[in-house]
Formats: C-alpha cells, sequence, structure tokens
C-alpha cells in the first residue's frame, strides 16, 4: 500500500451508537477513512460489493446475518477485503469461528483507539497485497501464482517414531532451543494434532493453532503467521500450536499442512515437526518435505521392533536413508540392548544416544521450561549439542550431493493408506 494511499473501512453493526463511536475512534488517523456503515450482514455485503473498502469492522452478533456468516461470504467474493471482527465474546471458540471464516483480526468490545487503529492499518496492508496479487495473476492471464514473498531458505526436521510414547516432544523442544539463534531462528511445529503438546512443554497456551493457518494455506503472509505462532521469548523460539481440541484435527487436510510447512520456511532457518506416531497424511506431509527426519527409539523391544518396520517403509515411502538420523532416546547404560548392538542388527549407524536422566527430563516437562535452557554441562545436554551439531552436518551434506535445482519432495500420498 503506497504512503499516500487511505485504508477505507466499512462499519458494520446493527446499534447506530457503536458504529457512531468507531467512527469517532477513526476520525483523526490521517492514513484512515470510513466509507460506509451498514446495519446488517446482508447489507454489509452489499454495501462490499458497491464501495470495495479495504477493511471491514464487523460486528459478531446481528439480527439477519451474523458477522462469521457475512465475513465467509465477503472472503469467498473474490475481494482483497479484510475482516477485523468485533465481539463481546471472549470465548476461543468464537475467534476460531472467525479465523476460519476468513476474518483478518478479532478484537474484544470495546476496542482502545490504539488497538483499533493498529488492527485497521495491519489489514490494510494486508488488503494491498492481496489486490498486488490478484493484479498479477491477471497480468499472467490466470496462469501465475501472484506475489509471493521472498526469504530464508530454511530446513524442515522432522522428528518421528512409529512407536509412541518414546519421547518425541521432548526431543523436539529441547532441539529446538538448542538451534535457535538470532542467526537461525527455530519454529516448533506440533503434528499431532489430536493431541499435541509442544505448546505444554512450554508453559503455553496460544489462543491460535494450525487450524486458523490451515483455511489460508494459499494465501499466507507473514503477519497472519506471526499472529498466530507463539514466541517463547525466554528462548527465542515460536511454536505452531495444535488445535485446542482433538476434532478440530480433522478440519487440516495433508495439503493444507505441506502448505505451512512450505511458507514457515522463508521464514525460519529451522521448521522442526513433532509428528504422530501414526502415519496419517499430516504425519507424511511432514516426512515428505522433511530435509532430515530423526528417527527416535528406545531399548525397548517393541520400539525397536517399529522402528524396523519403518526402516523397511523408507523404500516404499520414496524417502532416502541419507536424510534419517537413527537417535537412540533414553538410552540406559544398565540395560544389554545398546546402541552398537541395534546398530548391527539395522545396518544403521546410531548417530547420537540420548542418556535416561528422569531427574532432569520430568521436572522440566512439568515445570513448562526445557533443560536445555539450564546447565549445559550435564551428560544429556551435552548429548543435545551433539544432536543439534549432527542434524548441521547431515543438512551441509545432502546439500552437497543434491542438484540445487532438483526437488526432493518424495510425493508420498497415495503410496500408504491409513
Amino acid at each position: 500500500m503506497a504512503t499516500s494511499d487511505k485504508v477505507r473501512v466499512l462499519i458494520v453493526d446493527d446499534i447506530a451508537e457503536t458504529r457512531e463511536n468507531l467512527r469517532k475512534l477513526l476520525q483523526f488517523e490521517r492514513d484512515i477513512e470510513v466509507v460506509g456503515a451498514a446495519r446488517s450482514g446482508k447489507e454489509a455485503i452489499e454495501i462490499t460489493r458497491q464501495t470495495k473498502p479495504d477493511v471491514v469492522i464487523m460486528d459478531i452478533n446481528m439480527p439477519d446475518m451474523d458477522g462469521i456468516t457475512a465475513t465467509e461470504a465477503i472472503r469467498k467474493s473474490n475481494q482483497p477485503t479484510q475482516i477485523i471482527i468485533l465481539s463481546v465474546q471472549s470465548d476461543p471458540n468464537y475467534m476460531r469461528r472467525a479465523m476460519l471464516a476468513g476474518a483478518r483480526d478479532y478484537l474484544s468490545k470495546p476496542p482502545t483507539v490504539d488497538e483499533l487503529t493498529a488492527a485497521v492499518k495491519r489489514a490494510g496492508i494486508m488488503a494491498a497485497e492481496e489486490r498486488a496479487k490478484l493484479i498479477a495473476t491477471a497480468g499472467n492471464n490466470g496462469s501465475g501464482a501472484g506475489v509471493i514473498v521472498g526469504g530464508l531458505n530454511g530446513k524442515i526436521i522432522a522428528v518421528y517414531s512409529p512407536k509412541g510414547g518414546v519421547g518425541s516432544t521432548t526431543v523436539v523442544t529441547n532441539l529446538g532451543v538448542t538451534l535457535q539463534s538470532n542467526e537461525t531462528p527455530v519454529v516448533l511445529v506440533d503434528g499431532n494434532l489430536q493431541f499435541g503438546d509442544v505448546a505444554i512443554f512450554f508453559n503455553e497456551r496460544g489462543k491460535n493453532s494450525i487450524v486458523d493457518l490451515a483455511p489460508r494455506a494459499d494465501e499466507l503472509d507473514s503477519e497472519v503467521v506471526e499472529s498466530v505462532l507463539i514466541n517463547y521469548s525466554a528462548a527465542g523460539v515460536k511454536i505452531l500450536a495444535a488445535p485446542a481440541r482433538p476434532e478440530y484435527a480433522e478440519s487440516v487436510s495433508g495439503e493444507q499442512f505441506s502448505k505451512v510447512l512450505q511458507y514457515l520456511k522463508r521464514m525460519f532457518s529451522y521448521v522442526i515437526v513433532d509428528c504422530s506416531s501414526y502415519l496419517t497424511d499430516i504425519t507424511l506431509a511432514a516426512l515428505d518435505l522433511s530435509d532430515v527426519i530423526i528417527l527416535l527409539t528406545t531399548q525397548e523391544i517393541p520400539a525397536i521392533k517399529d522402528a524396523r518396520l519403518l526402516f523397511d517403509l523408507l523404500t516404499v515411502l520414496n524417502i532416502d536413508r541419507e536424510r534419517v538420523l537413527f537417535v537412540l532416546n533414553r538410552y540406559d547404560k544398565r540395560i544389554g540392548i545398546t546402541p552398537e548392538k541395534i546398530s548391527e542388527s539395522f545396518k544403521y549407524e546410531i548417530s547420537v544416544s540420548l542418556p535416561f536422566d528422569e531427574r532432569v527430563v520430568i521436572p522440566s516437562i512439568n515445570r513448562g521450561v526445557p533443560f536445555m535452557l539450564g546447565d549445559k554441562t550435564r551428560p544429556l545436554a551435552k548429548s543435545y549439542l551433539q544432536l543439534a551439531e549432527n542434524v548441521r552436518q547431515r543438512i551441509t551434506k545432502i546439500a552437497e550431493v543434491e542438484p540445487a535445482s532438483g526437488n526432493k519432495m518424495a510425493h508420498i500420498f497415495g503410496k500408504m493408506s491409513r
């Protein structure tokens, strides 16, 4: 949006006093212009079609058509208009429904001047970006993909075990903290959409999740993504949380999840995915796109058996073994099944053995503070430093042997049935 342009705003509320109060909040902003008002959802759709505002400020509760239904109708009309929902409801379900309908933002009534103007300006920028995409697509006779963001060429690391309960979330959270730096930003993605715990391991409970990005997978931008991510400031990592309820997982497809991961690669150096043990479309998408797969096992016979089955499946999944880092978690020297014996049996070397230390790990999980933020002289911490270095080395090695222009995606959708 050019700096000389004004953000054109339509206000929608069935109460005249509320419409006037919102207009007054915006009237002194030189780069915002209120171009109209509507008393209902149906009227909002018609006036939006006629005036083509950049932003609609929409009340959620109206008599003839609620704000969420009106938002969905406006967004489906292929207009760049962005919607800001206003509501007295603080229920997260309302927010989720609004975001799924295509709302750009969700503010509680009554908003402050700063909240409202900031939200309108952010939405105005997004409207300008979408308008530019539509123009670019039209210029390409409909064959172009529009404007895409530049940025990092990050790497995706999938942490996976076909056996549940082997500690993959502990590995994801502490590896993420270890790899995070100002030069190499990290985002952790909870790929266990039904019962994911990545956010809980940081003692966080975000309002938003992957469910809020999936419907927008084809039109993501960095501001929308940042508004959904949890920022764990103590470590600097960002978190894309699992849905708040298991049934919400059904609204995210493997294709949408794949597109979200590919967008995150443009924003972060490392995208670390905590995969579900089941080979769902979501897990297959993560494995398909990953640069490195950390395959976890423990010294328990069932975990070793399941890891062997996964190795047998690598060819079917069209996954090069060079992409796999075989990692032994919870290694206990008192158990006779040693890393050497496992490596020999699999004919594939265990890269790192993460020692069993319940006195460190369990309190860390219960406090919601990754232990890699603490004493790094412990054997457990040193093993994670080694794991992080092995990940970097493997990524470098793979990059050297792959053609620069090659597309390594395995396209494994459809090769596996659930």
